[in-house]
């Protein structure tokens, strides 16, 4: 075959094809597939789907870089994809941002970076977030690590926010869990409507609202939040128009079509490759 390809192709054609073939393999070798196929702590039995390209702003990139950024939240980047993620939800500096069952805090902190010294993060949880994380968040805030960030622990509804505040709230992986009630593992009934009124109230006119979940199957609504931890993308964005938030845009950057949406987001055979949708609200001007 070498031979024949010789005779065939001219010199310049022949060292272009295998320029090409080398940098097929590379990619395939460094591709973000094989990086989780190969981490014991985050196993990848369904491959993600790698999305395109972007050119993340270099307040963006710089707090993804950030040096005090744990090795733990460096991995965590693979599956959760923050340039995308910040970018799309249109992330600046001087913002004072919501950061909704915030949890251990990983997007807190990514917040905190980009928005700056001039900008503020709030970091809500209920008790059962916190009591679910355990000291992630007060070790990542510890001795004023992260100096404007400051923590708001209040039950869903005691929580009080001034009206025409943030300019973008942010909810991860989270307002599934405000589609039920499981009191006797520690997870309180809340008034979920209410809720979303007060998100809508606190953020100023013209703001952002972020939120990332996890796809429940077509037609499932929100009876897979609590078995599953997921949720139906209609209902969702249903039911937070229903309170006046405008939907202004989708990112298909953490889609997953490999993803049957039958097992719990937590299931070891698809944690951290879940279909995930992405979606952006505004409240009018």
């Amino acid at each position: 075959m070498h031979r024949v390809l010789n005779r065939l192709l001219p010199k310049p054609i022949r060292s272009s094809l295998v320029f090409v073939l080398v940098a097929v393999v590379a990619v395939a070798l460094t591709s973000p597939r094989s990086l989780a196929a190969d981490s014991s702590t985050h196993p990848a039995v369904v491959p993600p789907v790698i999305a395109p390209a972007i050119t993340p702003a270099p307040t963006i990139t710089q707090a993804i870089a950030n040096p005090l950024r744990s090795d733990a939240d460096r991995k965590a980047d693979l599956y959760r994809k923050p340039e995308a993620m910040l970018e799309f939800f249109q992330v600046k500096p001087g913002q004072i941002v919501l950061d909704v069952f915030a949890g251990g805090g990983y997007y807190s902190e990514l917040l905190a970076h980009t928005v700056g010294a001039s900008g503020r993060v709030d970091a809500f949880n209920n008790k059962a977030y916190l009591d679910w994380v355990g000291d992630q968040l007060a070790a990542r805030l510890h001795n004023n690590r992260l100096a404007n960030v400051q923590r708001i622990d209040v039950e869903v509804d005691e929580l009080q926010l001034a009206s025409n505040h943030y300019d973008l709230i942010l909810t991860s992986m989270a307002l599934h869990d405000t589609y039920y009630a499981n009191p006797e593992e520690g997870w309180p009934a809340m008034d979920r409507p209410a809720l979303f009124k007060k998100l809508f109230q606190a953020l100023k006119p013209g703001g952002v609202l972020a939120v990332i979940d996890h796809s429940a199957s077509t037609n499932r609504g929100s009876q897979d939040s609590k078995p599953l931890h997921r949720i139906e993308e209609s209902t969702l964005r249903r039911d937070l128009e229903q309170v006046g938030f405008r939907f202004d845009g989708a990112s298909d950057a953490l889609r997953n079509p490999q993803d049957d949406r039958s097992l719990s987001s937590f299931d070891p055979r698809i944690r951290f490759q879940t279909d995930r949708f992405v979606l952006r609200f505004k409240r009018p001007q």
